[in-house]
């Protein structure tokens, strides 16, 4: 079963890149989101995070933050993060500016989640398409989106093998919410604009 899955986070640069990253390399129909308002990295503080517009190429944040301490934003991991994301696709896009379909939505954080369905509640289209909404809270570390995106893969790898993942996906998800002890959040929709999306940041 051919799925068209999209993994969401709020910037769309951690989470749901590194869980992009490795489900474009297993060869998954796969797309990654944010749902933020803007697109916010650590900057030399709590105080002075560094913010930027949704449609900000990575490759203009990795110069940007290199201008501004490169050595700082190299040993914290953020320019190798970038660095990974500039070779999958241009730059972080927004959910909520996206027309593509897709069969599967899974995201990194309960208020991922909830601003996905606060969505579709919004902005439904006419297709007719089922689309299962997912979530798996994905701490917004490096190491935490490392984890993050073996579950998603595992995951996915169960809802494309699934014969009939409509009818099937209540017991997959209970049985797989078990294996990887993390609470899982489902919420089926129809006459929505997506199919299937993993979200994390």
């Amino acid at each position: 079963m051919d799925l068209r899955i999209a993994v969401v986070c709020s910037s769309n640069m951690n989470r749901s890149m590194e869980a992009h990253a490795r489900l474009k390399n297993k060869g998954f129909n796969v797309r990654s989101f944010g749902t933020g308002d803007k697109i916010k990295l650590p900057g030399p503080s709590i105080n002075q995070p560094n913010v930027y517009e949704f449609g900000t190429s990575y490759e203009f944040i990795h110069q940007d933050l290199s201008k501004k301490d490169k050595a700082m934003y190299k040993s914290n991991g953020i320019l190798h993060m970038l660095d990974r994301n500039r070779k999958i696709k241009e730059g972080p896009e927004r959910l909520q500016n996206t027309k593509e379909q897709f069969d599967v939505i899974i995201t990194a954080e309960e208020r991922v989640y909830d601003q996905v369905l606060e969505h579709f509640s919004l902005n439904g289209n006419q297709d007719n398409n089922l689309v299962h909404v997912i979530n798996i809270d994905i701490q917004d570390n490096q190491e935490e989106a490392t984890l993050g995106a073996f579950l998603f893969h595992e995951l996915a790898s169960l809802l494309v093998h699934s014969k009939d993942i409509d009818n099937e996906i209540d017991e997959l998800l209970q049985d797989f919410e078990a294996k990887c002890s993390r609470p899982i959040l489902h919420s089926p929709h129809i006459n929505a604009k997506f199919s299937i999306l993993l979200f994390a940041v």
